[in-house]
């Protein structure tokens, strides 16, 4: 079982966290911000990975340490989860269509961290969430995972759908990324020797 725990407590966030990522697409996601747990839910149910995840955080400051802690823990979630990170395909993309709106996610397991998001949301607000922080939660994830992650709104209308397009296609593609070949067994998908 690829699975972790973790609680990471801050002066800003209190928070715990389980992940399977072989799961079954089960969740319970509690942060103070509904749209976001909207995204962690359908994140965990598209992905196929069981999350349980409570936040605590200074709301009344501001959204941005919630959602970027939430990243950066979700991402060291996977990263042990992952393990040494042998025999998985490493990489993924997906093209998630949503009604009108098409988002596009692509991942690399590198053992690097690199984010760029482009949501081509121009409002500040999506339901209760601050929209700007979509960025600082990729971004959080792809220090705390050490990967390389992409995601763009090609085109759409509704910020909504912009926003849950990103969340659903980065969840495929993290899926697949993770998956296990046969192939690969206990090699190492790298010809570098390290990830």
């Amino acid at each position: 079982m690829r699975t972790a725990s973790l609680q990471r407590k801050t002066s800003e966030t209190d928070i715990q966290l389980r992940l399977n990522i072989d799961g079954r697409g089960t969740y319970d996601v509690s942060t103070g911000i509904r749209f976001f747990d909207h995204m962690l839910e359908l994140f965990a149910r598209h992905g196929a990975f069981d999350l349980h995840l409570r936040c605590r955080g200074d709301l009344d400051v501001d959204q941005h340490h919630s959602v970027e802690d939430v990243g950066i823990a979700l991402g060291e979630a996977f990263d042990r989860a992952l393990g040494k990170r042998k025999g998985i395909l490493r990489a993924g993309y997906f093209l998630m269509a949503m009604d009108e709106t098409l988002g596009l996610a692509a991942i690399d397991l590198s053992g690097r961290a690199a984010a760029i998001v482009d949501t081509r949301v121009k409002t500040r607000l999506v339901g209760d969430f601050q929209s700007e922080l979509t960025h600082d939660f990729f971004e959080g994830f792809a220090r705390g995972a050490r990967a390389n992650v992409h995601v763009k709104t090609l085109y759409g209308r509704s910020n909504h759908h912009k926003l849950e397009a990103l969340f659903k296609a980065f969840a495929r593609a993290l899926r697949f990324a993770c998956s296990r070949d046969k192939r690969l067994a206990k090699m190492l998908p790298s010809t570098k020797g390290l990830l």
